[in-house]
């Protein structure tokens, strides 16, 4: 597998580019703003773009969805729950903050819990996580896990936000801990990349679901 990253936009969020080495073939995550230089980083790796694969919808998430489409004429992927966001309420958060925001036509392709999604010959499985947003979720697969806003060094995504539920988060935090092996690297929407092990060492959040799970 080969990965490379660029943080984007005003939330400072973090866009993958996946491939396949031996096919060439690659998928794009959560393309959230500065579409020109994301459409530059794919160009630049040589590789042929089968998707955009999306954790969830918010605003800095989707902010270069139809930028990268207008160059690479792809699917998008994302679970049905956070239409709502895509829809409507990353464009109505754009206006109500004055931010700069083009809004993606409508994804082609719903994800579902437990679904398995391929680049090239890599593989990858869909872990629902709600909680930050009803739709999240995070891409598991080759020894990583790209867990959008789910889980972050040191922290974990907000549940303040319109949607959000801390119940939920707290439920998708503990199925995530006991899903996956402790030497997974996490990628994450924001911030530096952590393993999972070193979360489960230092993460208050997750040290507080190792103590529920007790």
């Amino acid at each position: 597998m080969k990965l490379d990253h660029r943080t984007v936009g005003l939330f400072e969020e973090n866009c993958y580019l996946v491939a396949d080495e031996s096919s060439g073939h690659a998928v794009l995550i959560d393309p959230g703003d500065e579409g020109a230089r994301l459409v530059s980083m794919v160009a630049d790796a040589r590789v042929t773009l089968d998707a955009i694969w999306l954790t969830h919808a918010h605003i800095d998430h989707i902010g270069a969805v139809a930028e990268i489409r207008r160059h690479f004429d792809v699917p998008v992927y994302l679970h049905p729950l956070d239409l709502p966001w895509y829809t409507t309420l990353s464009a109505r958060f754009a206006e109500t903050y004055a931010i700069d925001f083009e809004q993606p036509d409508a994804p082609i392709t719903e994800l579902s819990d437990g679904a398995r999604l391929r680049c090239g010959q890599l593989e990858f499985s869909v872990m629902h996580v709600p909680g930050h947003a009803p739709g999240l979720v995070s891409f598991n697969g080759e020894g990583v896990a790209f867990a959008g806003d789910l889980l972050f060094a040191g922290s974990i995504g907000r549940t303040d936000l319109t949607l959000g539920d801390p119940s939920a988060m707290s439920a998708s935090l503990t199925r995530f801990v006991e899903s996956l092996p402790a030497d997974t690297i996490v990628y994450p929407g924001h911030g530096p990349r952590t393993t999972l092990a070193r979360e489960m060492q230092t993460n208050p959040f997750l040290l507080a679901v190792e103590r529920a799970m007790r």
